[in-house]
């Protein structure tokens, strides 16, 4: 970032009043009435009514629209592990996005915890407060085991964005991105590089639309997942393969797919050349890539490509899926965020990309024209149609897998069609 740029970032989050977000009253305190219902002696009847039925608490309080955005600061945004007070201003930058795209109110919650059970044991401690819980910036493999346990604990839904999240636009993005290239996911040779909570997740939900185990090589900072290492986690380890490949590069050749949620530069043209016909290749290191698109053009005339910038075309961006999962979650009081919801989410992306873009986002992004093909196979995040979209195909799986407890909303639209 340039200085200019620098100095522009930490004007904007001090300005007056620093920070990024605010708590705004919902009901008019403007008169003695109005104060005695919103505290006492009014707020005592709806005190009573969730006393008597727990229930009540959706109707009578903000929990069902209410999120919690949690953090150890172990894993922040690219810049690793600089503690819960330094996190702050990306959760209330999670909470912007949470309310900008679905009208989600959000508290953020920085924990300084001594480890995983401590953090577990305060998270699930806030349950009464919240209609669900984001967690954000955990390392793995720490959070694997916290979002299990979490979930498992609590009756409203846990999320860890930076695994499923990830996983479920990188599945959107490269379900179109193989279709465009005549290729199978069943077939496609995709190579993994990064191994922490986004590479493993989003490999395991393209297991479960049909990518073959065989077919992933894995590579991790100190190389190829191979079943002779004797230093991986179970995570891992389902994707360790009895092969001779032990590098990067070596893995690269052949390849169909190229997925990489690591750093910045660790794929060279040369790589891009030995890659099969055709090559998909998803760079999705922020803010630099694995590689830059224009080498990998350069590198490849027949590659398409996604990266994780909104200067390129084809961003996997998270803001595509958290908001609008929660939102179809919240909205049908779902126990949980399971693997058919994220599923739904999927679907709904990949054939909203399919569709012919409105005026209204081509002026957003000051474009003439945009349709589907290499530089659009995942939608815009400033897509006003995601809110149709996305909802309502994560409530309908909600409802269909049975961790509904609301019928499906009756403002919704028709459900999205799944592919």
């Amino acid at each position: 970032m340039t200085e200019n740029a620098r100095e522009a970032a930490l004007q904007y989050h001090a300005s007056s009043p620093p920070g990024k977000i605010a708590v705004t009253p919902t009901k008019p305190c403007n008169t003695q009435d109005e104060l005695a219902l919103a505290y006492t002696p009014g707020v005592a009847e709806p005190v009573r009514a969730i006393a008597a039925n727990p229930e009540d608490a959706y109707r009578y309080t903000a929990k069902g629209n209410l999120v919690a955005v949690v953090t150890d600061g172990t894993a922040v945004l690219g810049l690793g592990n600089v503690g819960a007070l330094a996190s702050k201003p990306v959760l209330e930058g999670k909470g912007v996005l949470f309310k900008r795209f679905a009208d989600i109110d959000v508290f953020d919650l920085e924990i300084n915890a001594r480890d995983a059970a401590h953090f577990i044991d305060i998270v699930a401690a806030l349950e009464p407060t919240f209609g669900g819980i984001n967690i954000e910036d955990v390392a793995a493999p720490a959070c694997f085991d916290i979002e299990k346990a979490l979930t498992e604990r609590l009756s409203i839904p846990v999320f860890h964005d930076d695994q499923h999240g990830t996983a479920v636009i990188v599945c959107a993005g490269l379900l179109n991105a193989l279709e465009l290239q005549g290729k199978s996911l069943r077939t496609a040779r995709i190579v993994c590089l990064g191994a922490g909570a986004a590479g493993l997740t989003s490999m395991r939900l393209l297991l479960t639309l049909g990518a073959t185990l065989e077919n992933i090589i894995l590579v991790d900072s100190r190389g190829v997942v191979h079943k002779e290492r004797a230093d991986l986690n179970s995570y891992k380890r389902l994707f360790a393969h009895e092969i001779p490949l032990r590098t990067l590069r070596e893995a690269m050749e052949g390849a169909d797919v190229f997925v990489g949620v690591s750093a910045a530069d660790l794929v060279d043209e040369a790589m891009i050349k030995t890659m099969a016909p055709h090559p998909i290749v998803f760079a999705l290191a922020n803010p630099v890539p694995e590689i830059l698109p224009e080498l990998a053009h350069a590198a490849r005339a027949d590659l398409v490509m996604a990266t994780g910038r909104s200067d390129y075309p084809n961003q996997i961006n998270n803001v595509l899926g958290f908001p609008f999962i929660f939102r179809g979650a919240l909205d049908v009081r779902a126990k949980r965020i399971n693997e058919a919801m994220q599923l739904g989410a999927v679907h709904a992306l990949k054939a909203l990309a399919r569709l012919p873009v409105p005026k209204e986002v081509l002026k957003a992004y000051r474009l003439d024209h945009l349709e589907f093909g290499p530089d659009y196979f995942i939608p815009k995040p400033l897509d006003p149609r995601l809110l149709a979209w996305v909802p309502p195909a994560v409530a309908q799986a909600a409802i269909d897998t049975g961790v509904a407890q609301a019928p499906y909303p009756a403002h919704y639209p028709k459900r999205p069609p799944k592919s």
